[in-house]
């Protein structure tokens, strides 16, 4: 049997070496069109900051690993998928045959459609490269405009604030990480970063950027010129999905996949930031981009293309982020439903919240701030649909004592 996955970060390794568990004798081939072996891209940012040099963002360290295991690294770029003919072909003409398929060609960062984004100096953070090209122009005292503060723009603002330059960031929203914090939440993330001192404008976007003289000049929708050393955009991913197109894999935002990570497409299979799967809060499809999602559908991709069936109830949406020491977190319908209740615990002179949302006595969404204790607490609530019954009414009135009720239902359950 022939695997063949495309893609080699974190999915496309993880589903490689379950297929390999699984099957000691398949051919497994993983293919990525960087120069560099599988790494991850989350890593980047320690990187950047120092903590770890570019063999500490490898996925595995030991250089040899894929040769013991006998998966075989391809560099190519995939043009095209022909499922007709169980084939892939290469931008360089190759086609490459496969019994079972699974595409983990993950996302891309959004290039907004901005005058001078082209410019020299004007860069994402995304690759290994430019993390190389951005160190370059890291030097204190540098002036560096952030463009986006989402979920990867905070971890990306971390590293660069950790360089010493004089960094201004700037995010459309109304708040601070705004797909995945409520509006309260987000601003206290603001706040924190504005006391480290960063400078943060919500509700403002670029809207043109030029070159001034030895510098780079933007003009934001405020009505201020920011000039900067260095631009990062941060502005969004989307999902690797173009080379799919005519191949008859069945795609909305991302690949659509049901609960056993497969296409519309027998022997196809799909997972991580490109795989549009079952959502555990809301049952539609979603596309969860975030690390341990990725490694959960992979893992249940391998078993299925190795012929061993395993189902999913769906991904739970989850993001747990470090800003500069503060440690947000959310989970779930952290935006509430139709019809719910919700309470929320509000101290911003210590930087605590905590929000929960209801439907009828489930817990089913969650934001916290400053309050790492709770973490497991409230995923495990919302994951495992325990009925709160008169713990509802208490945490209503009191949500910090999410604690209890969790140790309460979990020794009723028992």
């Amino acid at each position: 049997m022939k695997h063949l996955i495309i893609g080699n970060g974190p999915a496309g390794v993880i589903a490689a070496e379950t297929i390999r568990k699984l099957k000691p004798e398949d051919s497994i081939t993983l293919i990525g069109d960087e120069p560099s072996l599988p790494y991850s891209r989350m890593a980047i940012p320690y990187l950047l900051m120092g903590d770890i040099d570019e063999a500490g963002t490898l996925l595995r360290k030991d250089r040899e690993h894929f040769a013991k295991q006998r998966i075989e690294l391809l560099r190519e770029h995939v043009d095209r998928v022909d499922t007709a003919r169980r084939a892939v072909r290469t931008l360089s003409g190759e086609s490459l045959a496969y019994d079972r398929l699974l595409i983990a060609s993950g996302s891309s960062p959004i290039k907004p459609p901005l005058e001078g984004i082209e410019l020299p100096g004007v860069l994402p953070c995304w690759t290994l490269d430019h993390a190389r090209r951005i160190a370059e122009r890291l030097k204190p005292g540098n002036r560096v405009l952030q463009m986006g503060a989402g979920f990867i723009g905070c971890i990306v603002m971390e590293s660069l604030a950790a360089r010493g330059v004089d960094l201004t960031v700037v995010e459309m929203g109304n708040r601070m990480v705004p797909r995945m914090m409520t509006e309260v939440a987000g601003d206290l993330i603001r706040q924190w970063c504005v006391n480290k001192g960063v400078k943060v404008f919500v509700s403002t976007k670029a809207e043109a950027i030029a070159q001034a003289g030895p510098r780079l000049a933007a003009k934001l929708s405020n009505g201020r010129i920011i000039e900067a050393d260095l631009i990062i955009s941060a502005t969004g991913i989307k999902p690797n999905i173009g080379f799919l197109h005519g191949s008859g894999i069945e795609c909305a935002e991302g690949v659509l996949v049901d609960q056993c990570m497969q296409t519309c497409v027998p022997g196809v299979y799909a997972a991580g930031d490109v795989a549009q799967a079952v959502d555990f809060s809301t049952g539609e499809r979603a596309i969860n981009a975030i690390q341990p999602v990725a490694a959960d559908e992979a893992r249940l991709a391998g078993c299925n293309m190795a012929g061993h069936k395993v189902s999913t109830r769906g991904s739970l949406a989850m993001n747990v982020l470090d800003t500069m020491g503060l440690v947000a977190s959310s989970f779930g319908q952290w935006w509430g439903a139709v019809g719910g209740e919700h309470c929320e615990l509000v101290d911003r002179e210590r930087f605590r919240y905590l929000r929960l949302e209801f439907n009828d006595d489930l817990l089913i969404g969650a934001t916290s701030l400053g309050l790492t204790e709770h973490v497991g607490v409230l995923r495990g609530l919302i994951q495992t649909q325990v009925r709160l019954g008169p713990w509802k009414q208490r945490l209503l009135e009191d949500p910090a004592r999410v604690m209890e009720a969790y140790l309460a239902c979990a020794q009723a359950a028992a």
